[in-house]
């Protein structure tokens, strides 16, 4: 595939790093005003670095749009008139809905955006896609890349902020438990490398169980609480102190926040 990421900012640099490691590409067309933030992709076979926007959508078919959601409008206005019948457009661009998109490009143009996030570097990214009418015709082209580098699951546009909450925010809630319980295995006698260690490929095995078997949570709880035991009552002090709902309502109140400023945006 013949793709240009439009800003290698710190989630275009993800992408393409996982667009390297995986070979997804024919070619790669990287944008940015300053090269020097990602000279370290010069090595790379077909992977090409340039600061002309123009010059990446003549070469590629797959344009991934990474850009500051400011900034957003302005690119598009600068590459519109070199879009050709074949461009695919792909948003990572939080807020910036697809009618906004179409009233620059068009609504005969395929525009997909995408909600991927930070794990999208090692093949893992959550990926959350929706598109315009045309864009339906090649939403398996957006889903073919994204699962290459992860999971992807296809939902209406009005879910998309909610999305960025769960999965793009999420990773840093996720890293934040990770924190919390190297610091607990830290206290537990465990040194600093060890305790991250235990805490990273325990979080990993617990979201593989429930990928791998497609059970609830409580079921795989269930199978590693006894009666008196010492895991239901560390649950259960967990609970009384907010672990639960402290995590539901700060996911909410990120949720607020995106809402607040797409409405200001409006």
């Amino acid at each position: 595939m013949k793709i240009a990421i439009i800003g290698t900012g710190n989630l275009g640099y993800s992408i393409a790093k996982g667009l390297i490691t995986t070979n997804a590409i024919t070619s790669l067309y990287l944008t940015k005003r300053n090269l020097d933030d990602i000279k370290e992709f010069e090595g790379y076979k077909n992977v090409m670095l340039t600061t002309d926007n123009t010059l990446a959508v003549r070469e590629s078919d797959i344009l991934i749009f990474a850009v500051q959601p400011a900034h957003l409008q302005a690119v598009l206005n600068e590459i519109v008139p070199f879009l050709t019948e074949k461009h695919v457009l792909i948003s990572t661009v939080t807020g910036f809905v697809i009618p906004k998109i179409e009233a620059i490009v068009g609504s005969d143009t395929f525009v997909i955006r995408a909600m991927p996030n930070t794990a999208i570097a090692v093949g893992k990214s959550m990926t959350c896609l929706c598109s315009n009418e045309a864009g339906q015709k090649r939403i398996k082209i957006a889903k073919a890349i994204f699962d290459r580098l992860g999971h992807t699951l296809s939902i209406p546009e009005s879910q998309m902020q909610a999305a960025t909450v769960v999965c793009a925010s999420g990773i840093a809630f996720w890293m934040r438990l990770i924190r919390a319980t190297t610091q607990a295995a830290i206290q537990l006698g465990f040194d600093a490398k060890e305790a991250q260690e235990l805490a990273m490929y325990t979080s990993e095995g617990a979201a593989n169980l429930l990928i791998t078997n497609g059970d609830h949570p409580e079921q795989e709880i269930d199978r590693v609480t006894t009666p008196k035991g010492c895991t239901i009552l560390g649950l259960n002090e967990m609970e009384h102190k907010g672990l639960s709902s402290s995590l539901i309502q700060g996911m909410v109140a990120s949720f607020n926040k995106i809402s607040n400023i797409k409405e200001a945006e409006l």
